[in-house]
């Protein structure tokens, strides 16, 4: 008989405590880790891994899966990545707590913020809770493939007390403080894992509002810190512009000492002031040593947007012809966007002036930061390839290049802005943030900017870009496993997960190191009503494993649902 439920044999164990890689076993019972080395009894499912690394599942700290939770067992992509655990929630925003006269509100803020569709978000969010605590039960009712974690979203919070005067930005009253702190510390108490708030200028709704949590006083957001931290348990996350770093960065450490919570701000390189990252970084640690404990989530790659025919943006969308052929199938538009009269006028009317009112146009047609990303993606392309250069070298405008450029694989191919995290042109910046102490890898946005963005890969990306294929400055594997796995659990509070030993939660990886391919992202139309989003493979991860169950092969799903709804403990 059997001893064991599951038996991965033969691999090369990363087990994601940072050391050593080593040849071994890994057995499963019950789903939790039984054995790792040298497993004598037999399994009743065994794979053989030789020639494969075996490791940890991935735990993504920064996904905005609120929406897509409620209506969908699959939290793909990010379940084809290797993730075994998500954390949703952050920067903010969510759908609860909420009142009924709030929901659309709530859809707009989600849109313009995180760019997924309304229609999608009205078609699909069920709306059956009010209180974040009714939302917790809602998502522990629906089978997923992979475990989920909430937090309590500071917009959703602040709207629900204050009402309008929370969209008007006015401060909260002392009584309102009162109210969003009791409603945090039974949001916490019920299992919500964390509280998290928003303070910068680029989160704004489908109507261009500013978030409703963009001004929020110190005494409002201690307030609601000490309340999650009467708890003991939770933790903290936060983004801000860092306009005035000192104060911004005082308030942060106020919210992490009043409270006695860790908190973690999304850090990344801003080209205007290309070294501020490496300040707070180093501010973090030395406050982390101080017993006040702070993380910087960063990427694993530059932080861009895609344009294209098949996207949400491309270079020519002020183009009333190419207006006209959108609604086209991708198929018709190519043959129609070929034809050299359709070609003139489209580029015609997509000249526009450097002092043009249009404000998307500063982004569509920054040349100066443009690349074709390639099939695969190239995220580190070589500065010779940018949209301005190749123009200047072919006597040509950058439009004419950038037109030629979506033409190719039939109309699918995308060019990349990279506006954060490559002010050199390189991602020299980004290794230097990954390693530093006080680093965990985050910002993937799994389940958001469903037609511009595409970064939940970032965990793909530091295994085959840092891992095997830089040229230069390649990271140990023994070292991003750790970060993406056990670093990332710990800094959530899940101590459960990310390591390979016996006791821990069974979410493993069976991978195909050397054959490991992260695939160009793809449009696909599977939200609710239709609604667009994009899509990123990968070959080489053969096997995932959620408490010891198979949920995924090669970015297909096996169908099993073992995840669960991941409560503060």
């Amino acid at each position: 008989m059997a001893e064991h439920d599951l038996v991965i044999r033969n691999g090369t164990v990363i087990d994601g405590s940072g050391d050593e890689r080593f040849h071994g076993d890994v057995a499963v019972s019950g789903g939790v880790v039984t054995e790792v080395g040298s497993v004598d009894g037999r399994g009743t499912r065994e794979v053989d891994a030789a020639g494969r690394l075996v490791q940890p599942g991935f735990v993504d700290i920064h996904t905005h899966y609120d929406g897509q939770a409620t209506w969908d067992s699959q939290l793909a992509p990010s379940s084809w990545h290797g993730v075994t655990t998500v954390v949703m929630g952050n920067c903010g925003v969510g759908f609860a707590p909420v009142r009924p006269s709030d929901h659309e509100r709530l859809i707009q803020l989600m849109e313009g913020v995180e760019d997924i569709p309304g229609t999608a978000l009205h078609e699909g969010l069920p709306w059956t809770w009010e209180s974040f605590e009714e939302y917790l039960d809602v998502l522990d009712a629906i089978p997923h493939d992979i475990d989920l974690a909430a937090q309590l979203p500071h917009a959703a919070l602040r709207l629900n007390v204050m009402g309008e005067r929370a969209t008007t930005l006015e401060p909260a009253t002392p009584d309102e403080i009162a109210a969003m702190a009791e409603q945090a510390r039974r949001a916490i108490a019920a299992g919500a894992i964390g509280f998290t708030t928003s303070r910068t200028l680029n989160h704004r709704s489908s109507l261009g509002e500013n978030t409703p949590t963009l001004k929020a006083e110190f005494d409002e957001l201690v307030g609601i810190a000490e309340a999650v931290g009467a708890t003991g348990k939770g933790v903290l996350q936060m983004i801000s512009d860092f306009i005035d770093v000192d104060a911004e960065f005082d308030l942060a450490v106020a919210m992490a000492e009043r409270s006695g919570r860790p908190i973690s701000i999304s850090i990344g390189q801003d080209a205007r002031r290309p070294d501020q990252w490496r300040r707070l970084m180093d501010g973090m640690s030395a406050a982390t040593a101080r017993g006040v404990t702070m993380r910087a989530q960063v990427a694993a790659r530059p932080i861009g947007v895609l344009l294209g025919h098949l996207g949400t943006i491309s270079p020519f969308v002020f183009s009333e012809t190419y207006k006209k052929l959108r609604p086209l199938p991708i198929e018709v538009r190519v043959a129609e966007l070929r034809r050299p009269e359709v070609r003139a006028a489209i580029i015609a009317e997509s000249e526009l002036d450097a002092d043009s009112p249009i404000l998307a146009s500063r982004l569509i047609h920054r040349w100066s930061m443009m690349y074709l990303l390639g099939d695969p993606p190239v995220y580190e392309p070589d500065p010779s390839s940018r949209i301005d250069r190749v123009a200047a070298r072919n006597g040509v405008s950058p439009l004419d290049v950038a037109y030629d450029a979506l033409l190719e694989r039939d109309g699918t191919a995308m060019l990349y802005i990279p506006f954060a995290n490559y002010a050199d042109e390189n991602l020299d910046v980004v290794r230097e943030m990954l390693l530093h102490p006080a680093a965990v890898p985050g910002l993937s946005d799994g389940g958001a900017h469903v037609g511009t963005i595409c970064d939940v890969s970032f965990p793909t990306t530091l295994m085959q870009w840092w891992g095997r294929d830089r040229p230069e400055g390649r990271i140990p594997l023994e070292t991003i496993v750790h970060k993406q796995a056990r670093a990332t659990a710990l800094a959530v509070g899940m101590s459960d997960r990310g390591l390979l030993a016996p006791g821990m939660k069974a979410d493993l990886n069976v991978i195909d190191f050397d054959a490991m391919t992260l695939h160009s992202p793809e449009i696909v139309g599977d939200l609710p009503a239709g609604g667009n989003r994009f899509l990123q493979r990968v070959t080489g991860i053969d096997h995932t494993f959620v408490a010891g169950v198979e949920i995924a092969s090669n970015s297909e799903s096996t169908g099993a649902t073992p995840g669960r709804l991941v409560r503060s403990r």
